[in-house]
């Protein structure tokens, strides 16, 4: 769908921030989870670095699809995970190695995120259904 009129790489691009964010509220609510986890360090996604990544990558050539109307492959790093990095430094001689104050923020962040993209998703699809309706003819 990426050489399309209709939707050019608009559709592309929000599903893989959409993909990423995903990825990223993983990444939180598991540093949240492991918060009094001894010696843990969290992990988090540069989300601008990752999109402007997937947006570079081609498409997989690698799965094969056994009827037309099968839904894509997703779309992730050769080995199916994506890197993280560290969110904060963290001593390791105390057992607070997770700020929560610091990934509640990020969690909320990443939220509003998703959500206005999904927000965007649902205007440009509003949009094509009004074109497809002849302008509500």
């Amino acid at each position: 769908m990426a050489d399309s009129r209709i939707f050019g790489n608009t559709y592309e691009m929000i599903g893989k921030s959409m993909d990423i964010s995903t990825r990223r509220h993983n990444l939180i609510a598991g540093n949240i989870a492991n918060m009094d986890t001894i010696g843990y360090t969290p992990s988090d996604i540069d989300f601008q670095t990752a999109l402007k990544r997937a947006m570079a990558e081609p498409e997989p050539d690698y799965l094969e699809k056994t009827n037309e109307k099968h839904l894509p492959g997703n779309i992730e790093g050769a080995n199916g995970q994506m890197k993280g990095m560290k969110s904060e430094d963290v001593d390791i001689y105390h057992l607070d190695s997770v700020n929560i104050d610091t990934e509640m923020m990020n969690l909320m962040e990443n939220n509003i995120k998703f959500r206005s993209t999904a927000e965007m998703l649902l205007r440009k699809m509003t949009i094509l259904n009004y074109a497809i309706d002849e302008g509500g003819k």
